[in-house]
């Protein structure tokens, strides 16, 4: 036979409560950590991957023709 007993049911309650609370303060602790951080890496000068990455390929392009030109240039001192 089981018998309810009040004390085991307001401490279950008291429980659930505040495992919902504790839930809550690591949902508006995680908001507020993002929150920071984005503002923390918002004030620093960091690019973005596209922007890396076009720089890079305008970087590498600029390499070629600065080869392609010293190339063309030892071909014409060389023919003097």
């Amino acid at each position: 036979m089981q018998t309810k007993n009040k004390f085991f049911d307001d401490m279950s309650q008291l429980m659930t409560n505040a495992m919902g609370v504790a839930q809550g303060a690591k949902d508006e602790a995680e908001t507020a950590m993002k929150g920071l951080m984005d503002r923390w890496l918002a004030d620093r000068d960091f690019v973005t991957r596209e922007e890396f990455d076009a720089v890079r390929a305008m970087a590498q392009k600029a390499r070629e023709e600065n080869e392609a030109l010293k190339a063309r240039l030892d071909a014409l001192e060389a023919s003097k």
